[in-house]
């Protein structure tokens, strides 16, 4: 199945952005549950992150982030790339 992932950057204040963190976390979950074998996480420089997990097209990828309380909530600006291995 294709990889894809949604790079990100923070556009609103901490306490805000905080806030919506647990729902995506439970969201995420749902993801992995579904078979998505998403992952998640932030840069250590405070200001963004990013989220890898498999699609079966990019219009299911689209679709999987609009889902995303981070993006529902205004809280993230995002790229949204599919990624091609080319070594394992």
């Amino acid at each position: 199945m294709p990889i894809f992932v949604k790079i990100e950057e923070g556009i609103v204040d901490k306490p805000k952005f905080d806030q919506h963190v647990p729902a995506h976390k439970v969201y995420v979950q749902g993801l992995i549950a579904r078979g998505h074998k998403a992952r998640t996480g932030y840069w250590a420089v405070r200001g963004g992150g990013m989220m890898i997990f498999e699609a079966a097209s990019m219009a299911e990828a689209q679709a999987i982030i609009a889902e995303d309380p981070l993006v529902k909530n205004g809280c993230v600006n995002y790229q949204l790339y599919e990624w091609r291995i080319v070594m394992e």
